[in-house]
């Protein structure tokens, strides 16, 4: 590219980390338009806007794998909980649910209300959920997934069943249209109702019509405790059977008897992908938040409810204490908070640390933002790794962690020009002190943002500075394109 005689934004005196997994080294990156135009000792040029580093890291903007954002980015699009932890890009429509293509006729089923009530599903096809997004940019880009649970619901009137072919086939076409559209893959939540009576045959005929496209399957897996091998063979058989690449969505082992079992999942994962693609994320915390339901309340060590429709006033409480109020027992008052969600403690820091330090582990928050007492997640993810897990226990290095949230996340999803800082690529950048970068949101206090985040850019545009919203929207819909080929797409060492 040649170089231009001044850019719109020249950041100087940089710690520079790629997200290639290459060294850090000190530079200088400008950025012209939504570009960055240049990338090294850039003395000679000059910019409208200059922002001296003083040696903080630069780092291409983080992008997370595994959102449940999907009504967010329309309800509030200056994302103040993602962009002040440096996330640029979200991956919407996980776990089965996405906010399109549906137009309920009722109430709907958990898990589709952790987007919110029915009035958000208003989009009966995905170009239309896609168009309105592009219509009413947020401050991040999008990477939207169609969700199973969100098909099933639109394309059968009884969940508690298996598919019919007519069935399948009004869902095999929705996929296609998403595709179309430009979706990056399907998603499934075969743990929750909705979608536990689908079988493995029934998932496998809708992931077929990712194949052509080279979309991506990911999943929310049936089982995460006492069957978690079984229902890990199962997506890795769904993946060979319909010829796509999986992702093993938040991976986790939850209930004590089960503790330390990712070093027997981490080693099928790794002996699955010499022969099919296998990609897997993870959140940084030893506890999970869905809905609220007994088989999680009975992994878990407490239960704190973090929204009740019935009890608005639970939030933040723990169901013990909500119960003892109540005079009854855990179950009854489960009955009485429906419908709820919950965060619950029934994982091991062993487990999560083994699945984060383990190559190839991409960074997804999981956070769910309608929340009223959300986890912690969804403010904190990114900075917690960097800090955390990173800086403090030694994990990882900085480039490699800055790898796993930017350049790796960007070759799993094919997003082109982006994961990376390079001449030519989209000006995604996030500007922090790798000393005092941390997460501040806490299980006690949830939304809180991160210290040390000092600027993010969005496709050269700063939507996030002096610890507060610019209120810049320069969000883009990143659809996928038609042909793009995973083993075409470069990987650490080629570039991302």
């Amino acid at each position: 590219m040649r170089e231009p005689a001044a850019c719109d934004i020249v950041i100087r005196n940089a710690t520079v980390v790629d997200g290639t997994g290459a060294s850090r080294r000190r530079g200088d990156v400008a950025i012209s338009g939504d570009r960055i135009a240049d990338v090294g000792d850039l003395s000679r040029l000059s910019g409208a806007r200059e922002i001296d580093a003083g040696g903080q890291v630069l780092a291409p903007g983080f992008i997370d794998t595994h959102t449940h954002d999907d009504r967010f980015v329309l309800s509030d699009p200056d994302m103040a909980p993602k962009v002040s932890q440096g996330v640029t890009t979200v991956v919407t429509g996980n776990c089965g649910i996405s906010l399109a293509p549906l137009r309920p006729k009722g109430a709907l089923p958990p898990p589709l209300d952790l987007l919110g009530d029915e009035t958000g599903y208003r989009f009966d096809s995905f170009a239309r959920y896609l168009d309105a997004l592009e219509a009413h940019p947020a401050a991040v880009n999008v990477v939207a997934l169609v969700g199973h649970t969100t098909l099933r619901v639109g394309a059968m009137g009884a969940l508690d069943r298996e598919a019919r072919d007519s069935e399948i086939k009004t869902m095999r076409d929705a996929i296609g249209e998403a595709l179309v559209a430009g979706a990056a893959g399907m998603s499934t939540g075969l743990f929750y109702d909705p979608a536990n009576a689908a079988s493995t045959d029934e998932v496998i005929a809708l992931a077929e019509v990712l194949a052509p496209a080279d979309a991506i399957y990911a999943t929310h897996m049936r089982d995460e405790a006492e069957r978690i091998v079984e229902a890990l063979d199962e997506t890795l058989h769904i993946g060979r059977a319909a010829g796509v690449r999986v992702l093993v969505s938040h991976h986790k082992i939850q209930g004590e008897k089960n503790f330390g079992r990712t070093k027997e999942t981490l080693a099928r994962i790794d002996a699955a992908r010499a022969g099919q693609g296998v990609a897997v994320d993870v959140y940084p915390y030893a506890a999970a938040s869905t809905v609220l339901n007994p088989v999680s309340v009975s992994r878990s060590s407490s239960t704190v409810i973090t929204w009740s429709k019935a009890r608005p006033d639970a939030a933040g409480r723990t169901l013990a204490d909500i119960a003892a109020e109540m005079g009854s027992d855990e179950a009854q008052a489960m009955e009485r908070l429906q419908p709820a969600g919950a965060i619950y403690f029934a994982m091991d820091e062993d487990d999560v640390q083994r699945v984060l330090r383990h190559p190839g582990t991409m960074i997804g928050s999981d956070g769910l933002p309608h929340d009223e007492w959300p986890h912690p997640r969804l403010w904190g993810t990114f900075a917690r790794v960097l800090g955390h897990y990173c800086r403090d226990l030694g994990l990882f290095s900085l480039e490699e962690a800055v790898h796993r949230m930017t350049g790796l996340a960007a070759s799993e999803f094919a997003l082109e020009k982006r994961g990376r800082i390079e001449a030519g690529f989209h000006g995604d950048l996030v500007l922090f002190d790798a000393e005092t970068v941390r997460d501040e949101a806490t299980f006690e206090s949830p939304k809180r943002a991160a210290r040390g985040i000092e600027i993010v850019i969005v496709n050269g545009v700063p939507v996030w500075e002096r610890g507060r919203s610019t209120g810049e929207r320069p969000g883009r819909v990143l659809r996928r394109r038609a042909g793009s080929n995973a083993a075409e797409r470069p990987r650490r060492g080629g570039g991302s």
